[in-house]
């Protein structure tokens, strides 16, 4: 399944969660009640959803079935075609998002080349990323006066569909329920200097808007292995970069375990995994590459096939 928060232009006030079908999306909730006689035990938001674990996509696959069966009987709010679908990030309101940092090989050998950083990490790092940076698929993300070195960095999202707490290596997979798309837009400007001062605390990766993710989460069940999926990014139809998840340091098994010994993780909260090697600033050009106003960014998955697309201003 891909399962989307969203709104749709013809109705902006109104959020909902639904899921992809044959090139529309299904308001599971509505979609549930035109199924049960107007009834439906399928929460309004997404972390309401992940919070039922495998009975609530159990549920939200039984809609999407009895949809696909019964399309001619939805009115098009139910049922909206994708030119009415406004994107917003999947899971807008998790608990925490936490981002893996250093985690791919080729792309700390790009930080090294650059004084980004010091030393090689002994154990997963991470830092936070906050719900007031999130926008969705198709938005426009603001590039603020001040910044002239913005790098794209298109990262694998780890979506938790339950409850993990000094979880064990060998059971992490069981705690995923989907995987999504960020792309965790940089200043490489703020960031050099900072890592110059010795600061630990990265702003610029909490600057606003500056976390477009999404479109959707893809269930596990699309995918057969998390660690061999090409990540690619392109800038204005021109493939930048790459890159497999298989040349991830620190693989689920390792993280999370690692922050689950002291933290609740809870169904909705997301762990992105890195920036993999590629991006501007680990290139010989990187003054000409950094991302500028009008410029289209699309991250995506080759396979399972998704885009996260967005344009500069």
């Amino acid at each position: 399944m891909r399962l989307a928060t969203y709104t749709l232009h013809s109705d902006p006030q109104t959020v909902r969660i639904g899921a992809q079908i044959n090139g529309s999306m299904l308001d599971l909730v509505a979609g549930e009640r035109a199924m049960a006689d107007g009834k439906s035990l399928i929460p309004a938001s997404m972390k309401g959803l992940l919070a039922l674990g495998d009975a609530g996509l159990a549920r939200a696959r039984a809609v999407l079935e009895h949809a696909g069966k019964n399309a001619a009987m939805l009115d098009k709010k139910t049922l909206a075609p994708d030119a009415d679908v406004h994107y917003l990030p999947p899971v807008p309101d998790a608990d925490k998002f936490l981002c893996v940092g250093k985690n791919y090989r080729t792309h700390l050998e790009e930080l090294k080349r650059n004084d980004l950083i010091k030393e090689m990490p002994g154990e997963p790092t991470g830092f936070v990323k906050l719900n007031s940076c999130l926008t969705g698929h198709g938005a426009d993300v603001p590039r603020p006066a001040t910044v002239s070195r913005l790098d794209y960095e298109p990262e694998l999202v780890f979506v938790l569909g339950k409850r993990a707490h000094g979880a064990k290596r060998e059971d992490a997979l069981s705690y995923i329920a989907g995987i999504t798309i960020l792309n965790d837009l940089t200043c490489r400007d703020t960031q050099k200097a900072e890592v110059a001062s010795g600061s630990r605390f990265w702003t610029s990766k909490n600057a606003p808007s500056f976390g477009p993710l999404g479109p959707c989460i893809i269930t596990m069940d699309e995918f057969p292995d998390p660690y061999d999926i090409w990540v690619t990014c392109s800038v204005n139809g021109v493939q930048r970069m790459r890159v497999n998840t298989s040349d991830q340091i620190w693989k689920l098994p390792d993280i999370i375990p690692h922050f689950s010994r002291l933290l609740d993780l809870q169904p909705g909260d997301m762990f992105a995994t890195g920036a993999p090697g590629g991006v501007a600033v680990g290139k010989a050009d990187a003054e000409s590459l950094y991302l500028k106003p009008g410029d289209i960014v699309e991250c995506a998955f080759e396979n399972p096939a998704m885009v996260l697309r967005n344009r500069i201003v």
